[in-house]
């Protein structure tokens, strides 16, 4: 089941990762940018490091681990879209036509997702690790409510990806795709040299289907 929740996770949009093309822009356009890329830069790299973390935890690990695990990675989404939002804020509105509702819309559906990945937060850190159908039940329900956030992340950045402004982002290295920093451990655990043999929990024996 975990596999599903990482799966959705890496079709969401971090920041603008789908973004190419080699037109030439203005150099207000490209300072734009490079302002809010730059910014940006950590943040993805957080992204992508919650989302190893979701996918190294083994789908038939203890549900504990996968509940910490998921409860750490939606929290750090959380606040790497915040930053984001903050950081599109901070540099002003794009030196593009509408660009001010651009910047405004971004911001407003940035926020707008942390707020929904912290739900998922709440939710994950409410199920029980002791019963582990239930656990799976409700690990189910996360997944699916992690399906809907991944279109409000999609609908948020692509004000950002049309047009000059697109273009321009998709030249600045802060707005690339980032690799996860190393091999996430499970939070307030070490990794178990038998995990690999641990007994599939039913969240993970659906998670094949």
């Amino acid at each position: 089941m975990n596999k599903k929740l990482a799966a959705a996770l890496s079709g969401g949009a971090v920041l603008v990762l789908a973004l190419s093309g080699c037109a030439d822009e203005g150099d207000k356009v490209n300072d734009w940018a490079k302002t809010v890329c730059d910014q940006a830069k950590p943040q993805i790299q957080k992204r992508a490091d919650a989302q190893q973390l979701i996918i190294s935890t083994a789908a038939d690990g203890k549900p504990a681990d996968i509940q910490a695990a998921d409860s750490k990675a939606f929290k750090d989404i959380a606040d790497a879209d915040r930053a984001l939002a903050k950081a599109i804020e901070g540099a002003g509105a794009p030196p593009v036509e509408n660009g001010e509702k651009i910047q405004q819309d971004a911001i407003k559906e940035l926020n707008a997702t942390a707020v929904a990945y912290e739900g998922l937060k709440k939710q994950v850190d409410a199920l029980d690790p002791g019963n582990q159908q239930k656990f799976a039940d409700g690990l189910q329900g996360v997944a699916d409510g992690l399906k809907k956030i991944e279109k409000m992340d999609q609908d948020a950045l692509a004000k950002l990806q049309g047009g000059e402004l697109g273009t321009a982002m998709a030249k600045q290295p802060g707005c690339q795709k980032a690799k996860p920093s190393s091999p996430a451990a499970k939070p307030g655990s070490t990794p178990s040299k038998d995990a690999g043999t641990a007994k599939p929990t039913p969240a993970a024996s659906r998670s094949a289907e």
